[in-house]
């Protein structure tokens, strides 16, 4: 096995990894993908077995806290050490830009992998809930609503 960067061409080949190892999200696009790569702190890694993508892993950093997104496996290659591998390399990429708290956001409803972030020394924060919310492609956010929300207008 090989753990590499992504390269911006391998974002279909990406998203097919992610379409049959996790859940999709309306994020999960080739441009979005090929936006990703060109990031100077944010990293996805790439494990290779035979010259195919059978894993992956995304790690950024926005200057405060390190975050990990989309640790994924093939289910046909699981539980032999790739996912321990990819998280190791995400972990390097972190030391490399001085981050000191990583946060790994798991899917609650897939208890395998709330599993393996307990085995890897991650410990679930319950003090965090995490809001989101999915802006239109083109938004842009203009003031204030009552209550403190930002209206957010297509175009």
């Amino acid at each position: 096995m090989k753990i590499r960067p992504l390269d911006a061409h391998e974002a279909e080949a990406l998203l097919e990894l992610w379409t049959v190892s996790t859940t999709a999200s309306e994020t999960d696009t080739i441009a979005d993908i090929a936006r990703l790569a060109r990031q100077p702190h944010a990293r996805c890694l790439l494990a290779d077995v035979d010259s195919q993508i059978v894993g992956s892993i995304i790690a950024t950093f926005d200057g405060w806290r390190g975050n990990i997104y989309r640790l994924a496996v093939r289910p046909e290659h699981r539980r032999r050490g790739i996912a321990r591998a990819l998280v190791a390399a995400a972990e390097e990429a972190f030391a490399e830009w001085g981050v000191r708290r990583v946060t790994a956001l798991v899917e609650r409803d897939h208890p395998w992998a709330v599993g393996f972030w307990n085995a890897v020394g991650y410990d679930l924060d319950v003090r965090i809930a995490r809001f989101v919310r999915n802006l239109p492609r083109g938004a842009r956010v203009d003031g204030r609503t009552s209550g403190g929300r930002r209206r957010v207008r297509d175009g």
